[in-house]
């Protein structure tokens, strides 16, 4: 489990609502609540299947941006080891 100083780089995203690019085929978009020990809590997220979605993640992710979260979890704890990427959803380049 990662400790709480190798967690200290994801402290400026508490708050704020970030994008997660998980591994596999799954995305996370939703504020980052907490950071636990091994896991990353959020709050009002979308958790995304982009099997499931007739556009890129990238393309999701810009009309997300524009239009808002579309919340499906308002409670959501995903395990660190899942996580590949973390940024903001305002730093996102339309």
């Amino acid at each position: 489990m990662p400790s709480s100083t190798a967690c200290a780089w994801l402290e400026p995203y508490l708050g704020k609502i970030v994008v997660c690019d998980l591994d596999e085929f799954f995305l996370v978009i939703g504020t980052l609540a907490a950071i636990g020990d091994g896991h990353l809590a959020f709050a009002d997220a979308d958790l995304h299947d982009h099997r499931e979605a007739n556009s890129t993640k990238e393309v999701y992710i810009v009309e997300t941006r524009k239009i808002g979260v579309r919340v499906n979890r308002s409670r959501l704890s995903v395990p660190m080891r899942r996580l590949v990427a973390i940024s903001c959803l305002d730093e996102v380049v339309a």
